[in-house]
């Protein structure tokens, strides 16, 4: 079967099993949407969202977040993990919001990137989540998926984020990157299938006889 034969059925199937696509991160704005995507780096969406609502009770806006001190940002997030990076990236760029796009999170990708914690991959989220602009997030369930269905050879997550943009139309990155993260969850996690396990592994290659070994994020 052929690559674009694959993520043609990958598609349609996703479409079918999650019509819906609410964002898993509990999130009101723009800000903070930006804070949880920050929280959730090596931590559960699950776990975000069981700390974000004390958090943003107490500072829902760049300039709420300001009148806390790190060590107040840290006690909030600590279940997180990471919580002294994250803290400190938090306060930084709460800061940076304020003086240099008057409170406000920017529509743009580089000015993103630019702000403290905020990488590649958090500053698409934002993009496609917050702002509706098409963006291809990979996380460590997309990038695994996509090589256990042959979309990418997955040498890292730049280049199954560039081979994914390649193979699906620009119209669906936005709903399809949450598809594949849902269906990663629920039927082919690392170690519920091997890649001969689900309905899309199987249905990919179905002549496939031993555990498809995926190289990491």
């Amino acid at each position: 079967m052929l690559k674009a034969e694959r993520a043609r059925y990958i598609l349609q199937r996703l479409q079918e099993l999650y019509p819906e696509t609410p964002v898993p991160l509990d999130h009101s704005d723009p800000f903070t949407l930006l804070v949880a995507v920050l929280l959730s780096a090596q931590c559960t969406d699950e776990r975000v969202n069981q700390v974000t609502p004390a958090l943003f009770a107490r500072a829902a806006t760049p300039m709420a977040m300001l009148e806390l001190s790190v060590e107040e940002i840290r006690e909030y997030i600590r279940p997180c993990g990471l919580s002294p990076q994250k803290a400190k990236a938090i306060a930084g760029l709460s800061k940076i919001l304020i003086e240099e796009h008057a409170g406000m999170v920017p529509q743009d990708m580089d000015a993103l990137e630019r702000l403290p914690g905020v990488g590649h991959k958090t500053a698409s989220v934002v993009m496609s989540q917050a702002f509706g602009v098409p963006a291809f997030p990979v996380d460590t369930h997309i990038h695994r998926l996509a090589q256990r269905w042959g979309l990418s050879s997955g040498k890292n997550v730049t280049q199954t984020e560039r081979d994914l943009k390649k193979l699906f139309p620009r119209e669906h990155w936005n709903r399809l990157h949450l598809q594949i993260i849902f269906y990663g969850r629920e039927f082919c996690s690392a170690r519920g299938c091997d890649g001969r396990v689900c309905e899309i592994c199987r249905y990919c290659y179905p002549q496939r006889k031993n555990p498809k070994r995926t190289r990491k994020a």
